[in-house]
């Protein structure tokens, strides 16, 4: 199963944002690696771009304090589970994940349009 959570500069917590996260973790079979997200610079769009590589990834689930209902779309037309980051660092998130102690994420905003 890989597990994607958007990432801050410290690659260490959670992003608030998605599309503009600077940072994914990629998170495999007990594996780590941190990539960067080809969206965060993006003039418009960073969402559904974020959203995008994302479903590149082939991940199963995101784990994300809030999505957009562009992106959003995206990921639900993959199959792709979105759950609502609970924890401050990734690892809180993975493990309360394991431990399912996370709940799926149901309200998507309607994006912020360009505004970085």
């Amino acid at each position: 199963m890989k597990i994607l959570l958007p990432l801050d500069d410290n690659k260490q917590d959670v992003c608030i944002t998605f599309g503009r996260s600077p940072y994914f973790l990629l998170y495999e079979d007990g594996k780590e690696t941190v990539l960067e997200n080809p969206a965060s610079e993006a003039e418009g769009g960073a969402g559904p771009k974020a959203a995008q590589f994302v479903v590149d990834q082939q991940a199963d689930i995101l784990i994300t304090f809030r999505c957009g209902q562009n992106a959003a779309e995206v990921l639900k037309a993959t199959n792709i589970k979105i759950y609502k980051a609970e924890g401050k660092t990734y690892q809180e998130n993975i493990n309360a994940l394991q431990k399912n102690e996370l709940s799926k994420l149901t309200h998507f905003h309607a994006g912020y349009h360009g505004v970085k």
